[in-house]
């Protein structure tokens, strides 16, 4: 894109605005404007609109165009320092705000279905305690095949599910949709072929997490629909499940963020499940009075946020939560992961 060279005058009425700042943001933290726009819930031609609005008013580029991840300019940097200060102050100022205004207080008990969660949500709740100190958080120790009953019980407040909850008393919020890898050693001969077909699965041990058949996506999504029936072997960790993976043991299926430092290190090979491939997604279900609260919103905006910019691709979910439509015949279940 050409900028066009107009003297910058220190007296010019800045049209730098919130949203401008939280661009910047988006991008460092993505490393690209397609990631950022979809950080943001806007198209990327409206981030490339308002990167085009700053570097027309400055006179210069705010980043090196061809470099990946993007690399800002000296301006740019200077933006950025100054965006990362204003958003903290303005968000920061936001919570003591909400504070004033309710009575939230207390604590947040977090239970999950599936075994890789903590890989993205240790993470979202470091920085959720950074902006609300006061709020006691825990994990429900534990896997759990029916979190959403532990709401009802009273012995959690939030539950990661795959599925939405049909019920009049939750509230469900989208988190992201991933893609579930088939997992096979480096020198199995399905690690030649671009993708998996169940058919490929037919014969082969498929290594799993300890949970029951009907709670497995590759299963309930892709094997049962063809009618084919794998021995299954367990086990309650990844890097044993790899393990068992590369002496030929068997095959997996797990997320692919659960196993990229090993992808990255050469250690299993991961394929595709289907030419399409297999996603699956996650949500927050909360009983409504409690999905009120203001830290109950900022702790589901922190998930989505840290697991888009540290999980490799991710894709988030729609929201406002008014658009989720539970399936009245579905039943919470897991998956895989």
């Amino acid at each position: 894109m050409k900028i066009i060279n107009v003297p910058f005058s220190p007296m010019s009425i800045s049209p730098l605005e919130l949203r401008h700042l939280r661009m910047l943001l988006a991008v460092r933290q993505t490393g690209s404007v397609s990631r950022a726009a979809e950080l943001l819930h806007l198209t990327q031609s409206a981030v490339s609109h308002q990167i085009k609005l700053l570097e027309e008013f400055y006179g210069t580029p705010l980043f090196a165009r061809k470099s990946v991840p993007l690399t800002f300019s000296p301006v740019g940097n200077r933006l950025l320092e100054m965006a990362e200060a204003v958003t903290a102050q303005v968000d920061h100022a936001q919570r003591d705000v909400q504070r004033l205004l309710s009575s939230d207080a207390g604590q947040l008990r977090i239970a999950v279905e599936c075994h890789t969660c903590f890989d993205w949500l240790m993470p979202a709740m470091d920085t959720f305690r950074n902006h609300w100190p006061e709020i006691e958080l825990d994990i429900v120790s534990g896997f759990h095949s029916d979190p959403v009953g532990l709401l009802y019980d009273d012995s959690a407040d939030l539950a990661i599910v795959s599925e939405l909850e049909p019920a009049d008393e939750l509230t469900h919020h989208a988190l992201f949709e991933y893609e579930i890898m088939a997992i096979v050693a480096n020198d199995h001969p399905l690690a030649q072929k671009q993708h998996l077909t169940a058919r490929d699965f037919k014969g082969e041990t498929l290594i799993t997490y300890p949970i029951p058949e009907h709670m497995i996506d590759v299963v309930t999504k892709i094997l049962k629909p063809a009618g084919i029936a794998c021995e299954r072997r367990s086990a309650e960790l990844t890097i044993a499940i790899l393990q068992l993976v590369a002496s030929r043991k068997g095959i997996a299926a797990l997320p692919r963020w659960a196993v990229q430092p090993y992808l990255q290190k050469n250690y299993v090979t991961a394929l595709p499940i289907t030419k399409n491939g297999l996603r699956s997604q996650l949500y927050a279900a909360m009983l409504k009075p409690f999905g009120e609260k203001s830290f109950a919103h900022d702790f589901i905006q922190v998930m989505r946020e840290s697991s888009f910019i540290s999980l490799p691709e991710v894709t988030l979910l729609p929201q406002p939560n008014k658009l989720l439509q539970p399936n009245k015949a579905a039943r919470t279940k897991a998956h895989a992961a």
